[in-house]
């Protein structure tokens, strides 16, 4: 592995409006799925990974979440507090947390089988080619996901924006980029432009299966995914 990430961001402050009343009053990352919660399905492939540094962000009911990670202190919380600042935002809100060095980046709204996410990607980070590694899954192995996909690529090559191959929500990213975007609240979209156009956003094909936990449907379809790698 060359130099291996040691730092996560894990995304857990959004609205999750597309769970509609699920939401209410919980925020999406502590809802169940498999009698545990997204978070902590998250948390768990960070920890299986044996990244040390994990971050964190928190502005919708932040409070529940805090309280659910009240017991880790080997999490660090980065609180988003007068407004949500989206993907890109809220990561280099987080930077003083993460350090400035290339860092993972996790969604806490999708289900895995397979190889660890984050191990993938650290297997085959080459910081001297790459500003950005991204993990893509293909349609056929993919569940509860809507729409055409994002990128395109050879397996470990340059990407490039079009429908093909769907992401993940986990990758490495060099975070130098988002000090020179001047918004406040932006998606990491800007940053994959900025990679993209110097040909530095790369892409893998994840090993295993991947659920899109982001509509009430999702719950059942990651429920049926697990429940069929556990019962071989």
């Amino acid at each position: 592995m060359r130099n291996r990430p040691d730092a996560v961001m894990l995304f857990a402050a959004g609205f999750g409006t597309r769970m509609r009343g699920l939401t209410r009053c919980r925020p999406k990352p502590l809802l169940e799925v498999a009698g545990r919660s997204l978070l902590d399905h998250a948390l768990d492939v960070v920890d299986a990974a044996g990244v040390t540094r994990k971050v964190v962000n928190t502005h919708y009911l932040a409070e529940q979440i805090e309280a659910h990670l009240a017991d880790r202190e080997d999490i660090a919380i980065s609180r988003e507090v007068s407004k949500i600042l989206e993907t890109g935002g809220g990561l280099r809100n987080a930077l003083p947390l993460l350090g400035p060095d290339p860092v993972f980046t996790l969604n806490t709204d999708y289900a895995w089988t397979g190889r660890n996410p984050l191990i993938q990607l650290a297997e085959t980070w080459d910081p001297a080619r790459m500003d950005g590694l991204v993990l893509t899954v293909a349609p056929h192995a993919a569940r509860g996901h809507f729409g055409r996909g994002d990128f395109q690529h050879d397996e470990g090559g340059p990407i490039r924006r079009g429908p093909a191959n769907i992401y993940t929500g986990a990758q490495i990213l060099k975070t130098d980029d988002l000090w020179d975007i001047k918004d406040d609240s932006f998606s990491l979209n800007q940053l994959w432009d900025r990679m993209l156009a110097r040909g530095r956003l790369f892409g893998i094909s994840h090993d295993g299966m991947w659920c899109d936990v982001g509509r009430p449907e999702g719950i059942e379809l990651a429920e049926t995914m697990l429940a069929e790698v556990a019962n071989g």
